[in-house]
């Protein structure tokens, strides 16, 4: 089983580490020519086109031009302890154990820009290059071409080692759109989070963020390898709604505080 997750825009690499054990991004070298084309781009050119503030674009145009490739851990953390959104909040990776991130190495995968696919040990130098951006590159006009079949690949290689072809798809649509199911080897389940909100259940974005985590850390503290099993997440209120759910699409409920 292998899960997919979303990066995040906001990074840590200030917390102390939680484990010293390192691995390397295995697509360094398409990461390297995304890298030339975005260090053509201004401090403007990156604020337009990321739609941030002058200081962010400043501070990615920086990132950009100090990009190594020579990855250590002097320069570059642990992409999942590096990354700080909703989805890290609920995944809570800087409590795991060594046996946690073991597990997550092989079954758990992020989605990225810059990376193209990232292990949870892989080292992750800081830059903000998300998978929507309409980047121009040698491949094409954005960055769903650039990585045409190569994020694919790489995703049915770690099926293969693993001998699994289930995909538990817990990314943003944003991420998956680099995906192509119909090159994957893999039966795709998507868990979609409902939050109950004046009497009608629906998406709301920070709490299905959250809850993805949640997710995440479920199967990974729990050894889960089996998509039944995914049934059983109960954390922080949420339920399974067989009713709800269908083949390709487990349905999880919260009701609302009150």
């Amino acid at each position: 089983m292998l899960i997919l997750i979303s990066p995040a825009k906001t990074l840590d690499y200030q917390s102390p580490l939680t484990t010293s054990r390192y691995t390397l991004p295995e697509l360094l070298d398409n990461s390297q020519q995304l890298i030339h084309e975005a260090r053509k781009l201004t401090p403007p050119q990156i604020s337009t086109l990321m739609r941030i503030s002058d200081k962010l674009a400043g501070i990615n145009a920086a990132r950009f031009h100090d990009w190594q490739p020579d990855f250590t851990p002097e320069n570059a953390r642990q992409a999942i302890l590096a990354f700080k959104g909703d989805v890290y909040t609920g995944l809570q990776a800087e409590t795991f154990s060594e046996d946690d991130f073991d597990f997550a190495q092989q079954h758990l995968r992020m989605l990225s820009g810059l990376y193209g696919v990232l292990r949870p040990l892989d080292l992750m130098q800081p830059y903000r290059l998300e998978m929507g951006i309409r980047l121009e590159n040698a491949r094409g006009k954005d960055l769903y071409q650039f990585w045409g079949d190569i994020i694919t690949n790489k995703l049915n290689e770690a099926l293969a080692a693993q001998g699994d072809n289930v995909v538990i798809n817990l990314a943003s649509d944003e991420y998956f759109k680099s995906v192509k199911p119909k090159k994957l080897n893999a039966e795709i389940i998507k868990p979609v989070f409902l939050d109950e909100k004046n009497g009608k259940f629906k998406i709301i974005s920070f709490y299905a963020k959250k809850a993805r985590g949640l997710m995440s850390r479920f199967i990974i503290e729990n050894r889960l390898t089996k998509p039944e099993q995914l049934t059983g997440f109960n954390s922080e209120g949420y339920f399974f709604d067989e009713d709800s759910s269908s083949n390709g699409e487990l349905v999880f409920k919260r009701y609302e505080q009150r």
